[in-house]
């Protein structure tokens, strides 16, 4: 493709344009603050969004930590790497003994939550540690093994001013996306569970 002078000059003047107006806006967003950040929705890519945010702490050499409520018992790539490579930067604690159908143990269930949510509490209230997932609690707030006021009772008055915290999970509730400075809902276009295709290492998990 040939680009004329004349094109050229019409996108540096158009770039140029954007470019102002961008910095404009830039130049009043100034303010820190720790966020409660929600992945939710019926797409793949929650959790996934999640250890990567927790990836970017590490890279800049920021204390973080993991609570996972659900899949506590799987073998995860993300729990091999954080815990053989980089244990020094993030803590990482598995609280759920699998997915309700699993376990078939509401009692059992219910407890490895309570638990879960006790340690994810302890992290946030540690200052040193910048960022905190939360991996899949939404599910547990789904099905009520905590409760919803006292998760957002504690991220509103009890976290630090410049902790982040984020939780991941399917049908994040009301009260929580209301507590919430970042809400991103994952979609489900297409996925390939339905054409038969199990889980796999690298893609799920």
């Amino acid at each position: 493709m040939t680009i004329s002078p004349d094109d050229v000059a019409r996108h540096a003047t158009k770039m140029a344009r954007i470019k102002a107006a961008r910095d404009k806006i830039m130049a009043g967003k100034t303010g820190e603050k720790g966020l409660v950040i929600v992945h939710t929705g019926p797409g793949k890519g929650k959790s996934s969004a999640g250890f990567g945010m927790i990836l970017r702490c590490i890279a800049h050499e920021m204390p973080c930590a993991v609570v996972q409520f659900i899949k506590g018992a799987w073998d995860t790539g993300e729990r091999r790497l954080l815990t053989s490579h980089f244990p020094h930067l993030c803590q990482f604690h598995a609280m759920g003994e699998g997915f309700t159908w699993e376990t078939q143990d509401k009692a059992r269930d219910i407890a490895a939550a309570q638990a879960g949510w006790e340690k994810a509490k302890a992290l946030i209230r540690d200052t040193r540690n910048r960022m905190v997932l939360l991996d899949e609690i939404n599910i547990a707030l789904r099905y009520n093994y905590l409760d919803i006021n006292a998760v957002t009772d504690f991220l509103l008055t009890d976290k630090p001013p410049l902790t982040h915290v984020v939780l991941t999970g399917r049908n994040a509730p009301s009260a929580l996306l209301e507590a919430a400075d970042l809400i991103t809902e994952m979609g489900s276009t297409k996925h390939p569970f339905r054409d038969g295709i199990k889980a796999q290492p690298g893609v799920e998990f």
